[in-house]
């Protein structure tokens, strides 16, 4: 089987093309160049002589090299908009036999009410595949829109739910979407456990949550778990034409999350539930935490028999050894405001072996 992958050399990437490999798979990267990655010698790498690797912009300009390579399944890493999707579809609409499109849990109606733009009761978790999607689009547009030399420009086109509805609604090229929750794992840019961590490191002697953010569930996936997810959807014509959710059977909440990041990092400290009322406006959670982001991963392992192969104990062990290593740039100039969190502490005073229970 011959895979095309659009944007495989970043955090998520590197794992599915050395998975693929294994399988027996030949694999083509095409990416923009601005990530390293250590990928299979045999990986073929689609660049141009001017060294601009793999720009979306340009994907056209590289169709014959692409079509070149006669992709029986195209594996994108990295749509966000209808746009990205119709541009895949349209050059191997009648070459591949299936597009496997990675999409997001923020497509879900809860996510919106999570972040303040949907309104309505809390929904029922787990939210299974079926679950209601978000009634209002672009979730990230600003008013007025960035400018067209902004950075984060395409973030005013972001919109997942049209990228599915587009893959999926191809007469001639079936498709199978990945709904990816969030990934935690070595080389991780967005360094989600670091916030934590760095406090764990700094010997404090507890870390506050606000309350409702302390119970809040999202779930989560482990990079090298969540790559094996993709590559079996890319590998099994089962999936044609179906939907996904990818993450760990449990959600734990925030409170539990953070004891097993501090478990792994030998931290002797507690993590703390606080009233809303007792913390500062910078400590107070902005989300609606009423809303769990937590998602139901049956449908991948009944029908193609997905299974974690890395045990989540471990894989939060990995990571905290990887953000130990390597910190976000900057961090060393600047420190949280403890001072802050010291008058939140003595407000609280909670009995350790108490607050231990009510969390």
């Amino acid at each position: 089987m011959k895979v095309l992958v659009i944007g495989g050399t970043g955090f998520v990437g590197p794992h599915v093309v050395r998975r693929l490999c294994r399988l027996g798979c030949e694999v083509a990267v095409f990416h923009r160049g601005r990530t390293e990655a250590e990928l299979p010698p045999g990986v073929r790498h689609i660049l141009c002589s001017s060294g601009v690797l793999g720009d979306r912009r340009y994907l056209a300009d590289f169709a014959d090299e692409l079509r070149g390579f006669a992709p029986d399944i195209v594996l994108d890493m990295i749509p966000t908009s209808e746009s990205d999707a119709r541009i895949v579809l349209n050059l191997f609409r009648d070459q591949a036999r299936r597009i496997v499109a990675i999409s997001s849990q923020d497509v879900y109606w809860a996510y919106g009410a999570l972040i303040g733009i949907e309104n309505g009761p809390v929904e029922s978790t787990p939210l299974a595949e079926d679950a209601a999607l978000r009634k209002r689009h672009f979730p990230y547009r600003t008013d007025p829109p960035r400018k067209p030399d902004d950075p984060s420009r395409w973030m005013d086109d972001y919109e997942k739910i049209h990228v599915e509805r587009t893959v999926l609604g191809d007469p001639e090229l079936r498709g199978t979407i990945l709904r990816l929750p969030m990934v935690y794992g070595p080389n991780d840019r967005q360094h989600r456990m670091f916030e934590y961590l760095r406090r764990m490191e700094d010997g404090r002697p507890a870390i506050i949550l606000e309350q409702g953010l302390a119970g809040w569930r999202w779930t989560r996936g482990y990079v090298e778990n969540v790559a094996a997810a993709v590559a079996l959807a890319v590998t099994s014509e089962r999936a044609a034409g179906r939907v996904y959710n990818v993450g760990e059977r449990e959600a734990l909440p925030l409170i539990d999350w953070v004891r097993e990041i501090g478990r792994a990092a030998h931290w002797t400290g507690d993590v703390i539930a606080a009233p809303r009322d007792l913390l500062p406006d910078k400590l107070r959670e902005v989300m609606n935490t009423d809303h769990d982001l937590m998602t139901d991963s049956t449908r991948i392992r009944e029908e193609l028999g997905y299974e974690e192969s890395v045990p989540r104990d471990i894989a939060i062990a990995r990571t905290v050894a990887w953000e130990r290593g390597h910190p976000p740039e900057g961090t060393a100039d600047t420190s949280p405001d403890y001072a802050t969190e010291d008058a939140v502490l003595e407000k609280l005073n909670p009995p350790r072996d108490r607050s231990r229970q009510e969390g």
